[in-house]
């Protein structure tokens, strides 16, 4: 990796370790002041407990921050910090957004949290998922902890119109969450397959507020005009919509790294190469609708689970649907070029984490 990236992603991890240290994980990062920080007091503990500090010091840590933080350093790209940040300097703030990174990831990873227990899924990242460590019930909890603990930074920050940021960060979150909603309905029924259109929606909103929020954000702290904020977060959010694509396609040819091949198919999700068969091969659907019975029921190790993926395959829409991703993807990044002339950071973010 280009070393100006990875020495803006070492400034990111101070940023994430100043609200929720790596030790509390046991996955330490390599950082240098990874241990300079002190947790900010964040709610009267004195009121919650009785007893001493250190009990609920220990409590607090155990019950809430150690499960948000064992997804959070495990790892993960952090492109969209660091998205947020390239569009700061390209437009002239230098690193001044650089404080509201916890904003950004720690919403994705609380939305992780929540969504592998809504999909029951093994594993995220390599390892068990969060739920199948610590119970469905501190996950939750810590999951939506981890929301309110992204927000934190907003008060600590230098900008002085916060409710501005407050303002953007909300409606990404309601986004979010509608885009997530709209995603379980569909793989709760076996039978419903949305139009594709209403695919891209829940696309836009599931996966692409988030890099809407964190051109907003970026475009925000560096007082750029507003048509500028606005070209540069829908571009980002179509980019979310072509990296979900090519995530559809992924699962279902040579895996994401850190979760099961064809794990969408047991989740009976509707993946774009799903819906682009459907529509295309209507009087096929039978089929589908049968493998997606098969591998919600026994899971991923379902014989069906590989028959899936070979209709499709053979059917060529693995390929349509990668190449629609991919021209989502070119569309970004032209609108990137035009604004990073100045800032091949920028232009070059697409390939860096493609």
């Amino acid at each position: 990796m280009n070393q100006e990236y990875t020495q803006r992603l070492k400034k990111i991890e101070i940023e994430l370790e100043r609200w929720l240290p790596s030790s509390l994980s046991g996955n330490p990062v390599n950082s240098d002041s990874a241990s300079n920080f002190i947790m900010p007091a964040m709610f009267p503990t004195d009121k919650i407990f009785s007893g001493t500090g250190n009990e609920t010091d220990v409590l607090y840590k155990k019950i809430l921050l150690e499960p948000a933080g064992e997804l959070l350093y495990r790892g993960g790209k952090r492109w969209r910090p660091l998205l947020m940040t390239l569009i700061c300097e390209t437009l002239g703030g230098g690193d001044t957004s650089l404080p509201l990174s916890p904003l950004v990831e720690f919403s994705h990873n609380a939305s992780l949290i929540h969504d592998d227990i809504e999909d029951q899924s093994d594993e995220r990242r390599g390892k068990p998922a969060v739920h199948k460590m610590f119970g469905a019930d501190t996950a939750i909890n810590s999951g939506s902890f981890f929301y309110f603990l992204a927000s934190c930074c907003i008060d600590n920050c230098a900008f002085t119109y916060k409710e501005k940021i407050y303002k953007l960060w909300l409606e990404s979150m309601r986004n979010l969450h509608l885009g997530q909603s709209m995603d379980i309905y569909w793989h709760r029924e076996t039978s419903i397959f949305p139009e594709i259109k209403d695919y891209f929606l829940m696309c836009r909103m599931k996966t692409g507020s988030l890099a809407r929020l964190a051109a907003e954000l970026g475009a925000f702290a560096a007082n750029a005009p507003p048509e500028t904020a606005r070209s540069l977060s829908g571009a980002c959010e179509m980019m979310g919509v072509g990296f979900q694509i090519l995530d559809d396609v992924k699962n279902l040819t040579t895996g994401i790294p850190g979760k099961k091949r064809g794990d969408d198919i047991a989740e009976n999700k509707k993946s774009l190469p799903v819906l682009l068969f459907i529509q295309k091969f209507p009087e096929k659907k039978a089929d589908i609708i049968r493998c997606f019975d098969a591998a919600k029921k026994n899971g991923v190790n379902a014989p069906e689970v590989e028959e899936m993926i070979n209709i499709l395959a053979k059917s060529g829409i693995l390929t349509e649907a990668e190449e629609k991703g991919m021209s989502i993807l070119k569309e970004t990044r032209e609108i990137f070029d035009s604004f990073g002339k100045n800032n091949t950071l920028l232009k070059d973010f697409i390939d860096l984490i493609s």
